[in-house]
């Protein structure tokens, strides 16, 4: 049962941990540990900044694949 939630929530992610993971060259169970620690230090300014990048990311990833589609007609 647990195993199932932990595959839900990755495969629902935004992949905001992983992104960040591959720029920074560090391990994404490290990042994620980071953001769960400083979201009960810093009173979820983590959230807001996750929910942020999560938005530019997918903006990012829809202009990508839109910038794609007109260059291939």
């Amino acid at each position: 049962m647990f195993q199932r939630v932990i595959t839900f929530f990755e495969k629902q992610s935004f992949g905001v941990c992983t992104y960040l993971a591959g720029r920074l060259n560090m391990s994404i169970g490290k990042i994620r540990l980071f953001f769960i620690y400083a979201s009960f230090l810093a009173v979820g300014f983590p959230i807001i900044f996750y929910i942020l990048a999560a938005l530019v990311l997918d903006v990012r990833h829809y202009v990508k694949r839109l910038r794609l589609r007109i260059w291939d007609v």
